[in-house]
């Protein structure tokens, strides 16, 4: 087998193996009852622990889930910038290119888990505060509305364009890098920076609608993978905001209308 299909065989198994890990991930989480909360929507209870775990398990068994899913959410829009990352190392790295693409997948990944980090907090948080508070639960279906809407504006701007740029401009054949582990790490992180500024508005819309919704997760998944793979992704990245904004201004007014 050659490098090039190794490489992209052992993609789509890995893309197999987290899809159906977050499969069966969501469809346990679909079995747990959630909790009805004023304002008539229901509380996943992914943001808090199950009887008989503590937090610190909690946190944990959500940022295993998060990993996953976030593998089987960007390998698509993924492979490809590693495939150029390839092509950019040339045959200098041929001997050691798998360990070097395994580091820039490590490099990328990590910054995923940082927000993964980050997110589980706030939205234990947003949830505690929730079920103690009757009058900021009935706020909820609005605050979702609002943050959809923030999301959907946040895909028209100049911002989100550049990142989105950085995403997709990934080195070349007509740009070399050394074929060393620093190098590749250091790509790595910078693909996942860039990726999770891009991505900023779309997974905050993951994470309000249900972050174990899986009809969520296949939309925000094929957006990202949209805008990142059209030819014209920019075009496609404000078509998805025009859509969302829609989206946004859509659920404020059922949540006002509940009201």
């Amino acid at each position: 087998m050659t490098q090039p299909r190794a490489f992209y065989a052992a993609s789509v198994l890995l893309f197999a193996a987290s899809a159906a890990a977050t499969i069966g991930w969501c469809a346990s989480m679909s079995a747990t009852d959630g909790m009805a909360m004023p304002g008539g929507w229901t509380m996943s209870m992914r943001w808090m622990p199950m009887p008989g775990q503590t937090w610190p398990a909690a946190a944990a068994s959500f940022l295993g889930m998060w990993v996953v899913m976030m593998v089987a959410m960007m390998l698509p829009s993924l492979v490809p910038m590693l495939d150029r990352y390839r092509a950019a190392v040339g045959p200098r790295g041929e001997a050691r290119l798998g360990r070097l693409i395994m580091v820039v997948g490590a490099g990328y990944f990590l910054v995923w888990t940082v927000v993964g980090i980050a997110a589980f907090p706030l939205g234990a948080a947003v949830a505690a505060t929730a079920m103690q508070r009757p009058a900021l639960a009935r706020a909820v279906p609005v605050g979702v509305g609002v943050v959809v809407l923030i999301a959907g504006a946040l895909q028209l701007t100049a911002w989100k364009a550049r990142h989105l740029a950085c995403c997709r401009e990934a080195p070349g054949r007509s740009h070399t890098l050394p074929p060393d582990a620093g190098t590749a790490w250091r790509h790595g992180l910078r693909l996942g920076l860039h990726c999770s500024r891009c991505c900023a508005g779309l997974m905050a819309i993951l994470l309000v609608i249900g972050v174990m919704d899986l009809r969520a997760m296949v939309v925000v998944a094929a957006a990202i993978t949209a805008e990142r793979l059209a030819p014209s992704g920019e075009r496609v990245a404000r078509a998805i905001g025009a859509v969302v904004v829609g989206a946004g201004l859509f659920l404020i007014a059922r949540a006002a209308g509940l009201g």
